[in-house]
């Protein structure tokens, strides 16, 4: 196999151009090992009639054998060497801004030639590039080839491709379709590598700018995904089942993936890459059509033959209206089994198959969770919600000092940040954790909010500067679910006064224009729970009275400019120990800087947007809605002196200080501390306590009812969806698939 690269072929010599797909043993290594890059970079540039024909004449045979639907082996060749040749192929045309257009364009002969579509019109018009895409989708549903035929082997019983109505040869059972076709590896196999190139056609994105890309909408994925496409629903279905239905555990035989080869894991992995890349649609705006009713209890037929409402994209559309109880719990339970799969554990090392594809799942989570709000709820009303919770704390732990892996630490905050702008997400978390997972954690006795709040101790206190835009995710996070947690364990208590000691550090506080929010999250969440769950948080109570020096040295903050500026300048005269550093220094370290870390590959991820640009307030009313609150200036949204001018005055800087530092919400704790304090001291000396479990046990039975301040409204920040967030989205999902 090779490509001329002196003078034009003609389009006509077929004995040239039929030896690229003629040869019936060439496998996909073949050809990427034939066909080397220089070669293809080399034809394009000498002799772009050879490489414009060569694609030409493989859609063309594509196009064949979809009309033919395959029924001989040597068809069925001809059609995987063409697959093959095109996924090596089409990178190379996307790279170069002078070809990105060549499959968009409409030339004689690129179609199906003198035939006619369902509508009367001549497919010769059509671009190449829909010519190709319509060919993937129909070989997707050929019987024999890629599904399970309903017919006897027989030539006189092939079944005409042209009239199959594909809903019946859904690949997998699950959300519309009751029937589980045997499972065939041969299918798999066919499916996978007509998978590959249509993730190919639709990764054109990848070698765009991100901006152009957000302005024009990846016509591959708007083509694909419309109405032209009479695959839609089933492939779209067969997808979601192969991906949900998954088990990689099989049959739990250990050892079991080193004796054979699992074809089903390769085509979950291009079925969850093709959902996360064609569910694509402006953020949050295809949400409303997820309270419309799509009966799935209906034939597959009858629901695409009803008015799509919604989105024109059907992948999203399909995905915004499943509604039924048994159609959410089958995804949820799918996809919280593979997010759970790397925490499985045995007694025999290596003896249960992992997954590699955990990037793409919390994509595809999110993606569910911002279309389809019946899943959200469904997601939030039961337990269940934990077994995706754990997971993704176990990601952001292991993933926390790998740089390779900030983005997973981003998708991961950002579930955590939606599912926390809802009241359950912070009630479910009050369940005791009990799981054995293997984390580097201290040991505690306590509830999955406890295991919540010591892994954000760990990401924020572990130095590392990749990790700074998170922290306001982190905090909001806390805030969120703060009024609802009953009992927090003595370990996550300490970690959020540990949290608060680092962050009101004066030289830490006023060393940046942004530290200073971080305090205002931290008080709001103590706040909460004093106001709203105080009975059974005696454990925090003890803590903040344990730490009410952090509290009454707050409270006292120098916010003269000459005082200030002995801070900062004593802190820069010491310098950073890094081997003997406090928690603040620790985390002053993840401030953003200048440097960048050496011998890593950076991906072009986009910035993230701040936290006032991603959630929108909600006030809690008495009956538990949700009330928008209009955007103002709060208290953690005004400035602090670091960062100031040379040139700002001295007045000016400390006006500043005293703007935030008079707005801190110190008065429940500063009365909380007032009324007990001297309780517990008074006790201790009686009684002459020197065991913290009997001062526990005196603050379990106490009160401040009538003591403390009104109890302020509950201020909840739900994530909501923007520009920023939905190229940054779009950028890390195409990052993950490149490096996959």
């Amino acid at each position: 196999m090779m490509i001329l690269q002196t003078e034009p072929v003609e389009a006509t010599d077929d004995a040239f151009w039929d030896q690229f797909w003629a040869d019936t043993s060439t496998t996909v290594q073949d050809v990427f090992a034939l066909v080397p890059a220089a070669e293809i970079r080399a034809v394009r540039e000498e002799s772009p009639s050879n490489l414009a024909t060569l694609c030409y004449k493989a859609v063309e045979r594509l196009v064949q054998g979809a009309d033919s639907g395959c029924p001989s082996e040597k068809e069925r060749q001809i059609v995987l060497n063409c697959t093959r040749l095109l996924t090596r192929i089409l990178p190379y045309i996307f790279e170069d801004a002078d070809w990105r257009g060549f499959f968009w364009s409409t030339v004689p002969g690129a179609g199906r030639a003198g035939h006619l579509d369902e509508d009367g019109i001549d497919d010769e018009s059509r671009p190449l590039a829909e010519s190709l895409l319509l060919a993937i989708s129909d070989l997707l549903f050929c019987p024999d080839f890629t599904a399970q035929s309903h017919k006897k082997n027989s030539p006189d019983t092939a079944e005409d491709i042209r009239s199959i109505d594909s809903c019946e040869y859904i690949w997998e059972a699950g959300v519309g379709f009751a029937q589980s076709p045997p499972l065939n590896y041969i299918h798999d196999i066919n499916r996978t590598e007509l998978l590959k190139l249509l993730l190919t056609c639709l990764s054109e994105a990848m070698y765009l700018p991100p901006s152009s890309e957000s302005k024009n909408p990846n016509p591959w994925v708007t083509f694909f995904c419309s109405s032209e496409n009479r695959h839609a629903l089933p492939l779209f279905t067969s997808l979601l089942n192969v991906v949900c239905a998954y088990d990689p555990v099989g049959y739990g035989i250990p050892y079991n993936h080193l004796l054979f080869s699992d074809h089903r894991e390769q085509l979950v992995e291009q079925a969850v890459q093709i959902l996360i890349v064609t569910l694509e649609h402006e953020a949050g705006s295809a949400t409303g059509s997820a309270l419309q009713a799509l009966d799935t209890s209906a034939a597959p037929s009858e629901v695409e033959e009803q008015e799509p409402a919604g989105p024109d994209n059907l992948f999203v559309n399909y995905l915004s209206r499943i509604h039924r109880e048994e159609d959410l719990s089958f995804i949820l339970k799918g996809l919280g089994r593979l997010m759970n799969n790397p925490l499985v554990q045995t007694y025999l090392p290596r003896s249960t198959k992992k997954i590699q594809f955990h990037q793409e799942l919390l994509i595809l989570f999110w993606k569910f969770c911002d279309f389809n709000k019946k899943f959200l709820f469904f997601v939030l009303k039961s337990s269940d919600v934990l077994d995706v919770l754990v997971p993704i704390l176990f990601s952001l732990n292991d993933a926390r000092a790998d740089p390779s892996r900030v983005g997973l630490m981003h998708i991961g905050v950002f579930i955590l940040l939606l599912l926390s702008g809802e009241r359950n997400f912070g009630v479910r978390l009050n369940k005791p954790f009990t799981l054995h997972v293997p984390m580097d954690i201290p040991i505690f006795t306590g509830t999955h909010a406890d295991l919540l709040i010591v892994i954000f101790h760990k990401i924020t206190t572990s130095g590392h500067q990749r990790l700074q835009p998170l922290f306001d995710c982190l905090l909001t996070i806390i805030v969120n679910i703060s009024p609802y947690l009953k009992s927090l364990s003595m370990v996550a208590a300490n970690k959020l006064l540990h949290l608060l000691e680092a962050f009101t550090t004066p030289w830490f506080l006023f060393s940046s224009q942004e530290n200073h929010h971080l305090v205002f999250f931290l008080l709001e969440v103590f706040n909460n729970i004093i106001q709203y769950q105080f009975d059974g948080n005696s454990n925090l109570v003890y803590a903040i009275i344990r730490k009410r020096n952090v509290f009454h040295q707050l409270a006292n903050l120098p916010s003269d400019t000459a005082s200030i500026q002995r801070v900062l300048q004593k802190k820069k005269k010491s310098g950073i120990s890094r081997t003997n550093s406090t928690e603040a220094e620790s985390i002053e370290r993840s401030r953003p800087a200048d440097s960048v870390e050496p011998g890593i590959l950076k991906a072009s991820l986009v910035a993230t947007p701040g936290i006032d640009k991603i959630t929108a307030k909600s006030q809690v009313s008495v009956d538990g809605t949700m009330i928008t609150v209009p955007t103002s200036d709060s208290p953690a949204d005004t400035s602090a002196v670091g960062g100031a001018s040379d040139t700002e005055s001295n007045s000016e800087r400390d006006h500043e200080v005293l703007s935030w530092k008079a707005k801190l919400p110190l008065q429940t704790i500063m009365r909380l501390l007032q009324v007990l304090v001297p309780q517990v001291e008074k006790i201790c000396i009686d009684k002459g306590l020197t065991d913290e479990s009997e001062i526990l046990k005196f603050l379990q039975h106490g009160t401040l009812v009538g003591l403390l301040p009104v109890p302020h409204p509950i201020l909840i920040r739900k994530y909501q969806a923007n520009a920023g967030t939905a190229m940054w989205f779009r950028t890390y999902m195409w990052g993950v698939i490149y490096l996959r």
